[in-house]
């Protein structure tokens, strides 16, 4: 492990407003294989034991990729090829992960071939040979009732595979959704150490955007800010996994309703002095992703700070942050650490919304569901899944404040990358905790 993450730093250079040094993608590629291998060694092996399954077995087909089965394909691997069907099996005798791939080649390093086409034509007779020659207790495929991305597996697939298991192991056949999950959700050593610079540059970003280089009061639209921050991620050879946004709280407009914020109904809106900016923007990159939302003000002729019933504004803002993230607790579910968060914030006199998800291989990813903000009573299905260690959530949400110096109420929206491990809770690369300013 200390070799890997000697050899991310080596290739990982940090981005700065003024230099920015991305990896090309041939580098880029090697490190994506090693964190591949290094969870294929380390991750997997600990979740199968966690969950009890013995087998998991992956069916997918080119352009229709499952979700987990694209998470694990190498770098040099865009898509799977005709039908890709990936065996882990977890053999308890020898304690070893066997990985294979019922396909004519090895999928990358860590992936072998166990189908000869010349010996055996019939693709699906090579997987039910590994899987009597194993003798599985539990044979795990991905459909899931909570989960998009634990349900891969199609109808074709699965219809295809039940036709021509023997008898004798249909009643084996289980959801993987507690492995896919847990797959999805959990981090490894290195990745977390490249997360930290992803939000990093997350981070940088928003600032350039949100900066008197770029904003001129009068002038640029908040349109403009979200195409800024698109070519950027552009520029650097980066992707974003969603549109961004830029909103504008102001004293002479009313409060949009909370849905609004939700949509992409408003239109350009020039930014003008006194103005309340808020972004939502987040980056891809190595098979990773962030979710940021941070606060600007635009500073009036004369002033040098933001006026202070705004600094107090936001400082709620960090305060439900603080109540929800000392909520967290290994095996507890999202809805309990919920219902915690808003019984003291409501108790402190705060109006929350929180709706925080996980975050990781995918932005809205797999793991426990932290709220949504249009259920603020819990959330079925994934609202009832464990918080497990290891693992990183947008902490996401939100509290109404009323501004009697404006005459109405406001909204200080943040979300910030958050990782509980048997540690505690930590942030990933900081979070925001003053207003931006912007001359």
């Amino acid at each position: 492990m200390r070799y890997l993450i000697l050899f991310s730093i080596s290739l990982f250079c940090f981005y700065n407003t003024a230099q920015s040094q991305i990896l090309p993608e041939r580098d880029r590629a090697v490190l994506v294989d090693r964190i591949l291998a290094d969870r294929f060694e380390n991750v997997l092996p600990n979740l199968m034991y966690r969950t009890g399954i013995d087998m998991w077995v992956l069916i997918s087909r080119e352009y229709n990729e499952d979700p987990v089965m694209r998470t694990m394909l190498p770098a040099t691997w865009l898509n799977a090829r005709r039908r890709t069907i990936l065996v882990f099996y977890w053999n308890e005798s020898k304690n070893k992960l066997e990985k294979l791939a019922v396909a004519r080649y090895n999928i990358g390093d860590s992936i072998t071939s166990a189908w000869d086409k010349e010996q055996e034509p019939d693709q699906w007779k090579a997987l039910i040979k590994i899987i009597e020659e194993r003798n599985p207790n539990k044979i795990a495929l991905n459909y899931s009732n909570d989960y998009g991305i634990a349900d891969g597996l199609v109808k074709t697939d699965y219809e295809a595979f039940m036709n021509v298991l023997p008898e004798t192991y249909k009643s084996k056949v289980v959801s993987a959704e507690p492995l896919a999950v847990g797959w999805v959700e959990t981090r490894s050593p290195l990745e977390l150490q490249l997360f930290q610079e992803l939000v990093g540059i997350t981070h940088n970003i928003i600032r350039e955007a949100f900066s008197s280089s770029f904003i001129k009061p009068g002038k640029t639209t908040t349109e403009d800010v979200v195409w800024f921050l698109r070519q950027k991620v552009t520029d650097l050879g980066l992707e974003t996994w969603f549109h961004p946004t830029v909103d504008i709280q102001r004293a002479n407009e009313k409060l949009e309703s909370h849905l609004t914020a939700f949509t992409n109904h408003n239109e350009a809106q020039v930014i003008l002095p006194g103005d309340l900016i808020h972004c939502d923007f987040g980056i891809s990159y190595l098979r990773l992703n962030t979710d940021c939302q941070q606060h600007a003000y635009i500073l009036k002729d004369g002033e040098m700070t933001a006026p202070q019933f705004l600094v107090d504004a936001f400082a709620k803002g960090n305060q439900l942050q603080d109540i929800l993230t000392s909520k967290f607790e290994t095996g507890k579910t999202g809805n309990t650490i919920l219902k915690e968060s808003l019984t003291e914030a409501k108790a402190a006199g705060l109006i929350p919304s929180i709706y925080t998800h996980p975050l990781g291989l995918y932005g809205h990813s797999a793991g426990t569901t932290i709220g949504m903000w249009d259920a603020q009573d819990g959330v079925e299905g994934s609202g009832v899944y464990k918080l497990f260690p290891n693992t990183v959530y947008a902490i996401e949400l939100n509290t109404t404040v009323n501004l009697p110096e404006w005459n109405k109420d406001i909204r200080i929206m943040l979300e910030e990358a958050g990782l509980w491990t048997s540690k505690g809770f930590s942030y990933v690369n900081k979070r925001q905790q003053e207003l931006i300013l912007i001359d």
